[in-house]
Parts: structure tokens; C-alpha cells; sequence
């Protein structure tokens, strides 16, 4: 029998030089990580200072104001101005007509009792106040001044600060959108009938010539908006930022041209810096009458705590971007002094307004039935169905 050879002991394997585990193994284009790639880089965009109280379009439109004093058109230039501000207003209501969803504005009047309430804040407690400052005149308003506060009470309320604030105060952040839209549309119709009322001559009066640039100004290009949303609708939502340069750009056009019109005229001699002063006090009575009668009033009306946060910043706040066009239409050359009041106010509500919405939400942390619950209203549309506007209020 012939004993079986041992299998010879294993090679030992051949490891090899050894893998560096230092360098990770290229994939591909091995990208720097020490510097973002052009994509990814955060953009740099000019801020103002968070201590600074002042909204920055404030800015922009004190700057046209500035403008127009220094440098105020005339002459051939004056009539170049003023056709391109008519068109920039009717350019500026196209717009506004092709944002507002007026069926999806309808679905909200579920919520009627709410919409009611901030519409008679708007067209009815603001002109009876405003009606009340009658008695200012001579003594503390000229009547020029009183005319632009006035004009002021007169201005539908806003749609995105509105919504800004309520959403900030944990509020019925829907009722808030709808509320604001209600009161642009009607604001179309009722704010030059209304300053055609109660203004007299100073806003052109009922004359067949006024209600025929309302029409051809104001309203003609708010319904041909309203009738195109349908092809239109997604293009201004997709190019909204762009939208809102131009918005915004057609508003400095008209304070530069209303201004300008002004300095030509004169008129400036009729404001001294006192009277600036007891303007701003007015103004601030004004505001904090309306944000305590929308506050307390809704409470006596039974509405809950979101629903009074709608109420009291959709119910006590004015447009500027909606005014200021309204303004040109119906003062013509007078528009400069009429506007000042309605520029003072608009900064004022956004600085108040800021602090109550902080306040409010303050409230809220400590309220856990406050807490969030309220801010959907099941009888109010859902957050977004309606394109606020992009213009500053």
C-alpha cells in the first residue's frame, strides 16, 4: 500500500504594494470642496440693516421724492411723463385684475360674517373717522392735507401684509387672504366713488370727464386682467419676481410724475415741518383708533382670536399700491399733497403692525389652545388659492 504525499502547504497570496486608504479613490471630476460650486453659492442680496425700522421701498419712494424736488419734469418732458404714468397705471391694474381670482375669491364667503366685518372697517369706519377730522381744518390739517387724509380712509386695504401679519400673530391666515382680496376688488369701485362724493372739486367731482378716466384708467383694464387670467394667469405666476420689479418700478413712475407736477405748480409751500408733525399725529391716532375698534369690536362680535387677528390687520391697514394710481387719476396736478399722507401712513402701519403681530404671537406661546389649531378656519379656503399681489401693500 503506498502512503498518500502530503498536498503541498498553500502559496501565501500575493497582497501586493498596499492601497493607500488616504486618498479617496477618484470617481470622476473630483470637485474642490473648500469653495462652493457657482450653483450652490448662496447670492449675495442688499439688505437693509434689521435695526433699521424702514421699509426699504419707503426708501426707494422718498428717493423719487427727492428726485422729482431736485429734478421735476416740465415742459415737454412733463407731457412724456404723464402719458407714461397713465399707461403705467393702466398696466399697473391690469396686473391687479389678472392676480385676483375672483371665483376663488367667492368660495370664502362661507366665512361672510368675517369679510363683512373688515369691508365696514375699510369703506366705513375709516371715511366716518376721516369725515370726523373735518374739524381739524384750519387749525391743526390744512385743506390740501385733510384732503390726502381723506383720500387716505377712502384706499381699499391690503392683500400681502395682511396676510404677513396674521400669519406672524398665528392667525386665520386664509380669512386674511380672502379679506384683502374682497377689499381690492371692491376697492375698484367703490374708492372713486366714494372720493367723488366726499371730495368735491379737489378730486374732480362727478363729472362725466372723472368717471370716464375712472372707467378708461381704472376699471377697462382691471376687467380686461380679470378676463385674460385664464392665458395670462400662469405666466404672471411663474415670472412673479420680475412682475413685481415692474409693479413696483410703474409706482415710482407715477410719485415722480405726481410730484413733479406739484413742484411746478407750487404747491409745496403749503407744508412746513410743523405741519408734517401734526400730520403724523393725526395718522397715528387714526391707526391706533382703527387696530383698537377692529380688536375689541370683533371680540363683541363674537369672532374667536384668529379670526379677530384677520380682521384687525386686514380691517386697519391701506394699500399704498393701490392708492397712489387711484391718487393720479383723480387729484391730476393736486396728487402730490394728496399721496403724502397715504406714503406716512404706509410706513407707520407696517412699523405698529410689526410689533402687535410679534405681540400676538407672544400671546400665543403661552395660549396652547392658540396654538396653530385656529390659523386653518375650515370655513375659509386654503392657504395659497389666491395670488397675493408683490407690491408693497
Amino acid at each position: 500500500m503506498t502512503a498518500r504525499t502530503p498536498a503541498p502547504a498553500p502559496r501565501p497570496r500575493r497582497t501586493g504594494t498596499p492601497r493607500r486608504t488616504g486618498t479617496p479613490r477618484r470617481t470622476g471630476t473630483l470637485r474642490r470642496t473648500g469653495t462652493p460650486s457657482r450653483a450652490g453659492a448662496p447670492r449675495r442680496t442688499l439688505r437693509l440693516p434689521s435695526w433699521l425700522p424702514v421699509d426699504g421701498y419707503i426708501l426707494a419712494l422718498l428717493g423719487t421724492v427727492g428726485l422729482a424736488a431736485l429734478l421735476p419734469a416740465s415742459g415737454a418732458a412733463a407731457h412724456v411723463a404723464e402719458g407714461a404714468s397713465t399707461g403705467a397705471v393702466a398696466l399697473l391694474f391690469f396686473l391687479y385684475g389678472a392676480r385676483l381670482s375672483t371665483r376663488e375669491a367667492l368660495d370664502g364667503l362661507k366665512h361672510w360674517r368675517l369679510h363683512l366685518t373688515v369691508l365696514g372697517s375699510t369703506f366705513l369706519l375709516f371715511p366716518i373717522l376721516g369725515l370726523a377730522a373735518r374739524g381739524l381744518v384750519p387749525t391743526v390739517l390744512t385743506p390740501q392735507l385733510y384732503s390726502g387724509l381723506l383720500f387716505l380712509c377712502l384706499v381699499p386695504s391690503t392683500i400681502q401684509s395682511s396676510i404677513a401679519f396674521t400669519s406672524i400673530a398665528r392667525g386665520n391666515v386664509p380669512a386674511a387672504i380672502c379679506a384683502g382680496s374682497f377689499s381690492s376688488l371692491a376697492g375698484i369701485v367703490l374708492t372713486p366713488l366714494l372720493a367723488a362724493l366726499l371730495l368735491g372739486n379737489s378730486a374732480g367731482g362727478l363729472s362725466a370727464d372723472a368717471l370716464m378716466k375712472i372707467v378708461l384708467q381704472l376699471l377697462v383694464p382691471f376687467l380686461a386682467g380679470q378676463f385674460l387670467r385664464r392665458w395670462v394667469g400662469g405666466l404672471l405666476v411663474r415670472h412673479k419676481k420680475l412682475l413685481g420689479y415692474v409693479d413696483r418700478g410703474s409706482i415710482l413712475l407715477v410719485v415722480y410724475t405726481a410730484f413733479s407736477q406739484g413742484m411746478v405748480a407750487g404747491i409745496w409751500h403749503l407744508v412746513t415741518p410743523a405741519r408734517l408733525g401734526l400730520l403724523l399725529a393725526v395718522e397715528a391716532a387714526l391707526l391706533a383708533a382703527m387696530l383698537a375698534l377692529t380688536w375689541y369690536g370683533a371680540g363683541r362680535l363674537g369672532f374667536g382670536r384668529a379670526d379677530r387677528i384677520a380682521i384687525q390687520f386686514a380691517g386697519s391697514k391701506k394699500s399704498l399700491a393701490a392708492g397712489l394710481p387711484m391718487a393720479s387719476v383723480l387729484f391730476g396736478p393736486q396728487a402730490a399733497l394728496a399721496v403724502l399722507p397715504l406714503m406716512l401712513f404706509h410706513q407707520m402701519q407696517l412699523m405698529v403692525c410689526a410689533v402687535i403681530a410679534k405681540r400676538r404671537a407672544r400671546d400665543a406661546d403661552g395660549d396652547p389652545e392658540a396654538d396653530g389649531t385656529a390659523v386653518a378656519s375650515p370655513t375659509a379656503p386654503p392657504v395659497g388659492r389666491i395670488t397675493p399681489t408683490t407690491t408693497p401693500g
